[in-house]
């Protein structure tokens, strides 16, 4: 009896809660959701919706965009087109600002005709025609979601052309009459997650069950994906078999574009299973995630290692080391151009760009940070870089962004030789979309149960304090946390935060625990399975910090969190109650002990740990909220949310803490969208609705 928990005790949530879309679930959701419509309903309410509603939909805002030879693409959304178009213009018009756009396909429209809720998942041109497109649409923002071939010229789907049915999985173009694919094609072909295990060259014409698969994962496999890199004189395909989140076999079809029936035959790249490995021209890019001991030397977890490549599948390891991370200053991620290679490095969570240039001959790489002493950076901001047409020159997108400050987006051109910038032009400016007068942004440390630092981000009126003393509440505080999956949490704005809380006065606070990528690949694993607890201690003493620091106290201290930031906070609840006033939990996580055998939960078994093992069991259900709720103990007002149409993280943690709590007679609010996949909505009006509940719960519990 010593290792029961509360829960044990307690009596077993009726099965009909795990049924997605039963009559008897659905009865309940509807009747849970209206309730908490009529409690938050009101003028508040509504205003707060259309507010946000009108900033998610401002014409405003920069369209980012895809370039293709000299045309820019862009998916947009307004309020009249809540699903959305895809469109295209001049790039010349786009960078002047005075372009029409050429609608190519109307998604409203579509969901009209066809009679579906389609939500867009995006779409892959051919190269280098770029007059053919394939299409993925969900039904309702699921996870799971269909593809179709389209014809860019007369705007019209073809007729015959390459389609994939709905399933969990995607189609690359390999050339105009051949593609890759990986999805559900009947039993033993997709993994205990639901994903494909499995990907075929499927030829214009051929049945997708004829065509031979090329790379086949194990029945114990995560997923298997191919994606096919059209650059002139390496082209080639790169296929991936995930035998967990974090681990993986990396395969290369170097041939090009198969052309012949004959099934090719892929080649293993040997590097470790838990890096990330990818080829950029004649380079193979390794980012460790653990040291790796080559020859008479160990290079260090968070290294970005190249190779050539054909030297290195002839069994030559010698590798040039692009860049070391040290106690503050981690990579983030990277982008290539014709040219170079650019990073984006953060220390202490403040970001750096660096611009790398192979050597024409055998020789070292050059490296630079780039020069942005002239671009307007913003401190405690983030940027961003995504190159403009990377198989041809070397412009760069630049995204400039701060928790008080409108993004702004910079066309760099840089120099082929030595990756400067050549030129640089604002191509787009945000508009301020909500009053940030008065509100100091700054970054704090936080110590942690074990001694560690822990970084946080807090936005606010700087009068907006507290002595502590009685009667003196503090500002309303929404502290905001996700630590997990190598995450990283960075600064950027948000236009409805600012509206819905800190031009009211309230205060924001972001939390860089340790299962987040902030400090790197160990950053992430110091909070793996039976670590996480650390994340837990980590939130907490942010909590604590800001409590001590006068910011606010208790009572006017909310948290939220979502998916496994939902896990996240469902743990602060269950862990430490008496420090919070309100808490929201999203699309969580929340019964452990089942999540590996719910919807796509098995692929996060590297993340958590393994329920059906005993020994991981006895410290899985230290951090599973279902199982340490304890119905005789006092805990703050509680909003849970989920979507009917989340095939990612199940319905059913949320559904059966929710149903727990009521039957204990706690301060639970539960809404469950019927649309909106993992993301909670389909479409914009759905999410001003859902955004504007979670904000007039936290005014009426903390404000």
């Amino acid at each position: 009896m010593g290792n029961m928990t509360p829960s044990d005790s307690l009596r077993t949530p009726p099965s009909w809660l795990d049924d997605v879309t039963g009559e008897e679930a659905l009865t309940w959701a509807r009747s849970r959701t209206a309730e908490a419509e009529s409690r938050l309903g009101g003028p508040d309410l509504a205003t707060l919706e259309t507010r946000i509603r009108s900033i998610l939909d401002s014409p405003d805002r920069i369209p980012l965009v895809t370039v293709r030879d000299e045309w820019a693409f862009n998916f947009w959304t307004d309020t009249d087109h809540p699903r959305g178009l895809w469109r295209l213009q001049h790039l010349d018009s786009y960078l002047a600002g005075d372009g029409e756009w050429e609608i190519l396909l109307d998604i409203d429209a579509l969901s009209a005709e066809e009679g579906h809720s389609w939500v867009w998942h995006g779409a892959r041109v051919l190269h280098p025609d770029h007059d053919r497109a394939l299409i993925d649409l969900s039904e309702a923002g699921s996870d799971a979601d269909l593809t179709r071939e389209f014809d860019i010229p007369s705007r019209t789907w073809v007729d015959d052309g390459f389609s994939r049915a709905t399933a969990k999985g995607s189609m690359d173009w390999i050339d105009r009459n051949t593609v890759w694919l990986s999805t559900d094609l009947g039993p033993g072909t997709v993994s205990s997650s639901g994903y494909p295990l499995q990907v075929r060259i499927v030829r214009r014409g051929q049945d997708s069950e004829d065509a031979q698969p090329v790379v086949v994962g194990a029945p114990s496999d995560m997923a298997v994906g191919a994606v096919h890199d059209p650059t002139d004189g390496f082209e080639r395909s790169w296929i991936s078999v995930s035998h967990d989140f974090y681990h993986s076999t990396t395969y290369l079809l170097p041939e090009g574009s198969p052309t012949t029936d004959l099934v090719p035959v892929p080649i293993r790249v040997d590097v470790p299973a838990d890096s990330d490995a990818a080829g950029w021209r004649n380079w193979l890019l390794v980012l460790l995630h653990s040291d790796w001991q080559l020859d008479d030397r160990t290079w260090a977890t968070g290294t970005l290692l190249a190779f050539d490549l054909e030297t290195f599948l002839t069994g030559n390891r010698a590798a040039q080391a692009l860049f070391t991370p040290d106690e503050h200053t981690v990579l983030q991620g990277w982008t290539v151009t014709r040219h170079h290679l650019v990073l984006t490095a953060s220390a202490d969570v403040v970001p750096r760009i660096l611009v790398l240039t192979p050597p024409d001959t055998p020789g070292l790489w050059r490296s630079h940070d780039l020069d942005t002493t002239s671009l307007e950076i913003p401190p405690l901001s983030s940027i961003s870089a995504r190159p403009v047409t990377p198989l041809d020159d070397d412009r760069v997108w630049l995204s400039v962004s701060g928790f008080t400050t409108p993004t702004t987006l910079l066309l760099l051109d840089l120099t082929g030789d030595s990756g400067d910038v050549a030129s640089a032009r604002v191509a787009r400016r945000a508009p301020a979309l909500f009053d940030a007068t008065g509100v100091a942004v700054s970054q704090h440390f936080a110590t942690s149960r074990d001694g560690t630092r822990v970084p946080y981000f807090q936005l606010g009126r700087a009068d907006a304090r507290t002595d502590g003393g009685e009667g003196d509440p503090g500002a309303p505080t929404v502290l905001y946390g996700y630590g997990g999956f190598e995450v990283s949490l960075l600064p950027g704005y948000s236009p409805v935060l600012g509206a819905a809380l800190l031009e009211r006065g309230g205060t924001y606070v972001i939390a860089n625990i340790r299962g987040g990528g902030e400090y790197g690949p160990s950053w992430h694993q110091a909070a793996l399975t039976r670590d996480r607890p650390r994340a837990y201690e980590d939130f907490e003493a942010v909590a604590r910090d800001l409590i001590a620091r006068g910011v606010t106290t208790p009572s006017r201290l909310g948290i939220q969190g979502g998916s496994n930031g939902g896990l996240l906070t469902g743990n602060m609840l269950m862990r430490t109650p008496q420090l919070f006033g309100a808490v929201v939990i999203q699309a969580p996580l929340l019964d452990m002990r089942r999540y590996h055998t719910l919807s796509a939960g098995a692929s996060w078994m590297a993340e958590y740990g393994d329920p059906d093992d005993p020994q991981q069991w006895e410290f899985i259900r230290t951090f599973s909220p279902f199982h340490l709720f304890d119905p005789d103990r006092a805990y703050p007002p509680v909003l849970i949310t989920t979507s009917t149409r989340d095939d990612r993280v199940h319905p059913a943690h949320a559904r059966t803490l929710a149903w727990r709590m009521f039957e204990a007679g706690c301060a639970v609010t539960y809404v469950e969208n019927t649309e909106g996949g993992h993301s909670g909505a389909a479409d914009t009006k759905q999410r001003a609705h859902m955004q504007a509940l979670v904000w007039e719960f936290f005014w009426r519990q903390l404000g």
